[in-house]
């Protein structure tokens, strides 16, 4: 019987494993470092997953990831619960292939393929051609510059084709259409595409990804956040060529914990939350930068929309639309007021989730290291170089704070803190004054 979650007759398998510092791309850790090949192996996982959702979307494939390295739930957190996952099983690649063939048209699977996750030239345009090959020909194979295969497709399981082959060495593809052409198997090769699993091979990836996506920072103060910092790094799954820093300012709870699990880079700041995103700006690799409170969840599609915000004229800077994750009319009249200034008056607030290049975050000397208003100045700061753009797309913020302190008192409050900035008081009176308010401290700061 065919699982619920295979509601087609074609199947794309993405083979993979957990990115763990140690067993992930151990030929670039020479080079990279453990963690730095087990951070490469995971962007490439997730360029190739976004690719195949894009591949699927609209169309009448399925999508399965077979893992090894890890347990489901840990993949699922980095991937998303919505995807079919399944243990590669034991054995060499050519075992584990085999079993997943065998397994899918057992299912009643008419086209199957299988694709690896280090070739950056992999896109949903070459798995649509070997869906479409595989109406004519018993296998496809995508060739790597290495010797190897990056995609094998069939419309039957072929068994011999994963016996007695050299796996790991650059005689994998030559064997296997040899043994295609001894089975007298009709072979149809898609584009020789590079691979990355060697030092050389390190500028095919940067070069490749780097001119599509811009490498992406996400950078997260977090304090005791374990009941939050899973929706939000969610959200932000699934984008390629991003990375997602937490910095935890002493977390006593699971913070840091379900940080991992998700495949986030967990790091300790100074407590603060200025100093700990400008901690997270210093060690980030992007050249763009998104800065998110650990209650807020970006929205769908949310890389794309700050990688083309930033290329827009005169535009030095973004956010996202407030939104809050409760529903009230006083809590919508506080929404389009927030919407309201931050378009027009160029004032999005921290968890709108600010967007910036990197460079001029860093020539603007980051954040100031201030308890409260460490947003507001910055954005202040940035003004006078450009302008600041509000995308028409909702980040949704926890309404904990005015259901805490009450709708009005929270909005009143609010707005108390601005004037007395704008009056001169110093933002540690201003801070004093704002967490005598206060029944939780989880958010230090925030308006």
């Amino acid at each position: 019987m065919r699982p619920e979650n295979l509601q087609s007759s074609d199947l794309l398998i993405i083979f993979t494993r957990y990115p763990e510092p140690g067993k992930s791309k151990t030929r670039l850790i020479p080079a990279l470092g453990p963690e730095g090949a087990a951070d490469l192996h995971r962007r490439m996982v997730e360029y190739t997953l976004y690719r195949a959702k894009k591949f699927i979307t609209g169309s009448n494939v399925s999508l399965e990831i077979r893992f090894e390295g890890a347990n489901e739930d840990w993949i699922r957190n980095w991937l998303g619960p919505d995807l079919r996952c399944c243990p590669q099983g034991d054995g060499d690649i050519g075992r584990r292939m085999r079993w997943a063939f065998d397994e899918a048209f057992r299912f009643g699977m008419e086209r199957v393929i299988i694709v690896g996750t280090d070739i950056p030239g992999f896109t949903e345009d070459l798995a649509q051609r070997a869906l479409i090959l595989l109406r004519d020909f018993d296998v496809v194979l995508g060739p790597a510059r290495d010797g190897g295969y990056y995609l094998i497709g069939l419309r039957r399981p072929i068994h011999q084709l994963f016996e007695a082959i050299p796996w790991g060495t650059d005689q994998v593809l030559q064997k296997t259409l040899r043994v295609a052409g001894d089975l007298q198997l009709g072979v149809s090769l898609l584009d020789l595409l590079e691979d990355v699993d060697r030092r050389e091979d390190l500028p095919v990836w940067e070069r490749f990804v780097k001119e599509q996506f811009p490498p992406l920072s996400i950078i997260i103060p977090t304090l005791n956040e374990e009941e939050n910092i899973a929706a939000c790094l969610a959200a932000t799954r699934n984008a390629p060529n991003v990375e997602r820093i937490v910095v935890d300012g002493g977390s006593r709870d699971r913070t840091r914990e379900i940080a991992r699990s998700f495949g986030a880079k967990v790091m300790s700041g100074p407590t603060g939350r200025a100093r700990q995103m400008n901690s997270g700006a210093d060690s980030a690799a992007g050249d763009l930068l998104l800065f998110l409170h650990a209650d807020t969840r970006v929205p769908e599609g949310y890389a794309d929309t700050v990688r083309r915000v930033l290329t827009l004229p005169g535009i030095v800077a973004g956010a996202f639309e407030f939104h809050l994750d409760a529903s009230s009319s006083g809590l919508r009249i506080i929404e389009q007021v927030a919407n309201w200034r931050s378009r027009f008056l160029q004032l999005p607030y921290g968890d709108q989730a600010i967007f910036v290049h990197s460079s001029l975050f860093r020539e603007l000397g980051g954040y100031r290291d201030l308890p409260i208003m460490e947003d507001f100045e910055f954005i202040q700061r940035l003004k006078r170089t450009g302008r600041i753009f509000t995308a028409p797309y909702p980040a949704i913020t926890s309404a904990r704070r005015w259901e805490e302190l009450g709708t009005w008192k929270a909005t009143l409050m609010n707005y108390a803190i601005v004037i007395a900035y704008y009056l001169g008081v110093s933002p540690a009176r201003i801070y004093r004054y704002a967490r005598g308010d206060r029944r939780s401290d989880c958010r230090e700061g925030n308006r």
